[in-house]
């Protein structure tokens, strides 16, 4: 059992607070909705591999740090991957995605790409009010993370201001 005394609460930034350490928090907040333990373990791990990187842009950091449990970076002709950690992802709420077809079945993947895929999942996570983003990688990764649809316009505001080249899940392809 836990000690309320022994509990973080998180990062003390105030309100006023303009750092790009006080934006990922916030980030890793949007990208975990309801779970703030998670974005606290994923915060750390941050802080940690910016103390060791030498210029490297935020979002990459944050990618690593919550690849495959808040967010995806896979190879983007790696279309099974794809699924696989879209289903994962949805999975923490309880959803599951209609993939319009087998994902299983070698031939799921013949006429389609990741731009396709990703609007799938973006259409049908819409449906139960969470938004598919994704934002632009320096290779020919696919990367994005999941977030509450009221959080779009908060979500917006901190890829501009941590210069994340955002887009909609359904605008990608």
């Amino acid at each position: 059992m836990r000690d309320d005394d022994d509990f973080d609460a998180g990062p003390d930034f105030d309100e006023e607070d303009d750092s790009v350490e006080a934006k990922v928090w916030q980030l890793l907040l949007l990208i975990n909705p309801g779970d703030e333990e998670t974005a606290l373990q994923q915060f750390a791990d941050y802080r940690e591999a910016a103390a060791e990187a030498e210029d490297v842009e935020p979002v990459e950091l944050v990618g690593r740090v919550i690849d495959w449990r808040s967010g995806f970076m896979v190879d983007e002709h790696d279309l099974r991957a794809l699924v696989q950690a879209l289903d994962e992802l949805s999975a923490r709420w309880n959803l599951s995605i209609d993939w319009n077809g087998d994902p299983d079945d070698d031939d799921f993947f013949d006429d389609t790409d990741a731009g396709t895929l990703l609007g799938i999942a973006y259409d049908r996570l819409a449906e139960f009010g969470y938004t598919v983003w994704s934002w632009e990688t320096a290779d020919d990764a696919c990367a994005g993370w999941i977030t509450l649809t009221r959080d779009n316009e908060p979500m917006r505001e901190l890829a501009t201001a941590l210069h994340i080249n955002l887009r909609l899940g359904s605008d990608v392809g």
